[in-house]
């Protein structure tokens, strides 16, 4: 039996007509067009380019109250799936901002990574520390990192002006000593663009204490 493959020569009786073996020829490459075509042009979505950062679960849910003039403490689960080398920390923070309008950002964990992403950037350059967790990391090409946050912070009283976010991002860090001789570790934000990473948060909201 012939099986069809570039290097066999099928034999042609003689006095057939050869448009026969143009026409399945040609039949062939238009049945093979559509998947060339398609295949050209699936471009991988960015998610699957960056650096990206994501939480398989928070202690806390987005838009939720958190009284004011209390400690909370805050647990998160995380991946990290490098798609370069890079090496720094990652940080899970509560920030607030005395200038940002709540609702104003897209940082929602399901929102589209790349505004979130740019989102998240303005918020730390435009907000200050409450309570961090820190984790040295180093990854590479396609390794997933899984790393566990538990910290406390500070909320700020009820009534304060500006907006309240749990952020989870990779930074530069450096360790530094005090005058007293302990360690104290400098966060300097990798911008997401330059390094391409994905960051992830949530905004929430300031309420009254319970009595």
């Amino acid at each position: 039996m012939n099986a069809f493959c570039p290097e066999q020569r099928i034999p042609i009786p003689s006095g057939a007509p050869r448009r026969r073996r143009l026409g399945l020829g040609f039949g062939i490459a238009l049945a093979l067009t559509p998947v060339l075509v398609s295949g050209c042009f699936d471009a991988p979505k960015l998610e699957d380019e960056w650096t990206r950062v994501d939480v398989q679960s928070w202690s806390v849910a987005p838009a939720q109250t958190l009284p004011g003039s209390t400690v909370q403490p805050i647990t998160l689960s995380t991946d990290i799936t490098f798609r370069s080398l890079l090496t720094g920390y990652e940080v899970a923070e509560l920030r607030a901002s005395p200038t940002i309008a709540p609702g104003s950002e897209p940082v929602n964990p399901n929102a589209p990574r790349l505004p979130m992403a740019q989102a998240i950037d303005y918020v730390l350059a435009n907000s200050v520390s409450l309570g961090r967790g820190t984790r040295a990391v180093t990854g590479w090409p396609h390794l997933i990192q899984h790393v566990d946050f538990s910290f406390a912070a500070g909320v700020p009283p009820s009534g304060s002006p500006g907006s309240l976010f749990l952020l989870c991002y990779l930074a530069n860090g450096d360790k530094v000593e005090r005058q007293d001789g302990t360690d104290t570790l400098i966060i300097t934000p990798y911008p997401s663009g330059p390094y391409q990473i994905l960051p992830i948060g949530m905004e929430l909201a300031v309420g009254t204490p319970q009595p």
